[in-house]
């Protein structure tokens, strides 16, 4: 879907765990609302004040009058201090400066609030009926979610002064004293309805290498926010957590990191960080992800990809939806590629890239999920890219398994818009030592042969990490399924 880039200006590499969560909404002025560290650990506030503003085609928040963003609320147990959760209010604008199109979401106290704010948005003609309804199907799903699993956002843990979320029973959280999880839906709902909203009224333009948008309006932690409460901590897991330390210090040294992965949602970058992010926060922010022209085109794809680094490409298997857009494709490609180069001239770049040109699909017959085959191909242009970069690169093959909580439609569709079906699951990744060409296919005189058989190097250790992750999800054998080649960890705990 996406490749992730690994800017050295913008952030410093680091592969210590502690890091400090930005929120949503920043501001240059000295004034303004922040998250305090000296607040005692028994209850931390943050208020947030929030101005719409249009910046740059897209439309951002910046800090405004309070009225209560986001609470987090701890409870301390005896001796064993995991506690408890983050509940959040509906946000508002300043009276002086509103964003009158979206204000209708950012006020809305009620789920029915802002399913009226959808409809009244149609009669006025300011939503065309598909994106409407595809925002009030986004809407219930998303509840149903929290509901069917009794989940609520989330636990906060405490351990060398970084705070995580993790999943937690709501019945749980709600005998904490928490606010309910129906609050937490309304909230993420009515930034993503808001976002989805201005967007429609005012598009923003993808180029072909995107930069996560991080401020003013965070969009990065506004989608990790979004995601977080689908995702099971309990039954989720990281395969081989060291590797993921060794590719953070090639990345260090300057040199270009490549991971060929399988694809399984649209989520697949909240998921990779939501797992990353306790240990490897660089890894987790930074990766620059190859993403298809689908998740930078549909209205309610577009605000989630606005926070992740992009290059964007047209996927094979749509590149003849229309005949007529065939040679404008290829050509906006061929620009995505010399982004590309020019990247990793630069060193220090992470690239995540799925050769099968798309997301996994289940088998027809069996009904088994598997990673898509890789194209030879893809992975060949990918390595021929690092290699004549004039830097050191690296190519590892990484197994992603999150399908549950948003799987893609049955068949590849043409039109944009499929319906998003959204669940409460376990999750998992998992990285596997480096795959050198010449180590493995060096030896073969004949080119393409010799394409093949990297390319099956690198499909065979996904396809073996990713039966691992099985196990220890959909078999619901954690940990112990692990292997000498596939170390399952928990890194939240």
């Amino acid at each position: 879907m996406l490749i992730l880039s690994a800017s050295p200006s913008s952030s410093t590499l680091s592969s210590s765990s502690s890091h400090i969560s930005r929120p949503l909404i920043s501001s240059s002025s000295s004034s303004s609302a922040s998250f305090s560290t000296s607040l005692p650990v028994v209850a931390v506030k943050a208020a947030a004040r929030l101005l719409s503003i249009r910046k740059l085609r897209c439309a951002i928040f910046c800090a405004s009058k309070v009225r209560g963003m986001a609470e987090i609320v701890e409870e301390k147990k005896e001796s064993n201090s995991t506690a408890a959760a983050a509940a959040a209010v509906a946000v508002s604008t300043s009276e002086n400066h509103e964003l009158p199109q979206s204000r209708a979401f950012l006020d809305a106290r009620t789920g029915e609030d802002l399913l009226s704010a959808i409809r009244k948005a149609v009669e006025d003609e300011k939503l065309p009926l598909n994106v409407a309804e595809g925002m009030e199907e986004l809407y219930h799903n998303y509840q149903n979610a929290d509901r069917s699993t009794g989940q609520a956002i989330g636990t906060r843990l405490e351990s060398k002064g970084l705070y995580y979320l993790n999943s937690l029973n709501s019945s749980k959280v709600l005998q904490s004293g928490v606010p309910k999880a129906d609050e937490i839906i309304l909230y993420n709902m009515a930034l993503a309805l808001d976002r989805i909203f201005v967007d429609v009224k005012d598009a923003f333009e993808f180029s072909p290498h995107h930069k996560a948008i991080r401020e003013p309006f965070d969009y990065y932690k506004f989608g990790q926010n979004y995601i977080r409460p689908l995702l099971d901590f309990r039954s989720s897991y990281v395969g081989n957590i060291s590797v993921f330390g060794e590719i953070e210090e090639k990345l260090k040294q300057g040199d270009n990191v490549v991971l060929m992965s399988n694809h399984q949602s649209e989520a697949d970058p909240a998921v990779i960080a939501l797992l990353l992010e306790s240990k490897h926060p660089y890894i987790a922010e930074n990766i620059i992800y190859v993403a298809g022209d689908r998740v930078i085109t549909d209205p309610l794809c577009k605000p989630f990809s606005m926070g992740r680094n992009l290059l964007c490409v047209y996927s094979k298997k749509h590149m003849g939806d229309d005949p007529k857009l065939v040679e404008k494709k290829k050509r906006a490609n061929t620009r995505s590629l010399k982004e590309m180069a020019v990247l990793l001239r630069g060193g220090s770049k992470l690239i995540w890239i799925a050769p099968s040109g798309g997301r996994d699909r289940p088998n027809p017959i069996t009904k088994e999920w598997y990673p898509a085959p890789f194209d030879a191909s893809s992975t060949d242009n990918m390595r021929r890219l690092v290699e004549h970069a004039g830097v050191p690169g690296h190519i590892y093959p990484l197994a992603i398994l999150c399908y549950d909580i948003m799987p893609p439609p049955p068949q590849v569709e043409k039109n944009i818009g499929e319906k998003r079906i959204i669940s409460f699951h376990g999750t998992g990744i998992s990285v596997g030592p480096k795959i050198d060409f010449h180590e493995v296919a060096g030896a073969l005189e004949d080119s393409e042969e010799a394409k093949l058989v990297y390319t099956k190097a690198l499909y065979d250790s996904v396809n073996q990490q990713y039966n691992v992750l099985n196990s220890a999800i959909h078999g619901k054998q954690g940990q112990e399924v692990s292997t000498p080649s596939v170390s399952l960890s928990q890194p939240w705990q």
